[in-house]
């Protein structure tokens, strides 16, 4: 069998707005994150880890932001898009752990709701999936409140 780990970090400066997604959910906000796509720091960061896992670079290669092609595109496009890369190597992803790193807003009301929907594009069961948060107890540019970042482990094996 072989067990392939991969990580992924991304980060997206707040904007003028009314709510946040994260994970693919729309969550209530007195800021937005801005970005080439609709700026999921958390989808973004899950895709990166499923890259990183095959050893396929990151998602502006997959998904270049100097293409208009993906302006605004919503990032399940992306993380279903490496989860199929996955499928055509020969791999099937069996675990992800996201950690949202921000001080506003709340995750843990929305946590639920974000496995949810990481499962249903990746096709595995949510109770492997984990979605959790912390706080950088008001340091760097996420306790600024500038913006947010992610991290995320994916495992996969061959199928």
């Amino acid at each position: 069998m072989d067990i392939r780990l991969g990580n992924g970090f991304d980060v997206h400066r707040f904007k003028p707005g009314n709510h946040v997604t994260l994970c693919g959910v729309r969550v209530p906000h007195d800021m937005a994150l801005s970005g080439h796509s609709d700026a999921d720091v958390a989808m973004h960061a899950i895709t990166d880890a499923i890259y990183g896992a095959l050893a396929e670079g990151d998602i502006g290669q997959h998904f270049p932001p100097s293409d208009p092609e993906w302006k605004g595109t919503a990032s399940h496009v992306f993380l279903a898009h490496a989860v199929a890369l996955a499928a055509n190597r020969g791999f099937r992803v069996i675990h992800v752990d996201c950690t949202i790193i921000c001080e506003t807003p709340k995750i843990g009301p929305h946590a639920q709701a974000m496995r949810d929907t990481i499962a249903d594009i990746t096709g595995i069961s949510a109770v492997r999936i984990s979605v959790k948060a912390t706080t950088t107890e008001t340091l760097g540019f996420t306790g600024r409140g500038e913006g947010i970042a992610a991290l995320a482990t994916a495992t996969l094996v061959s199928a």
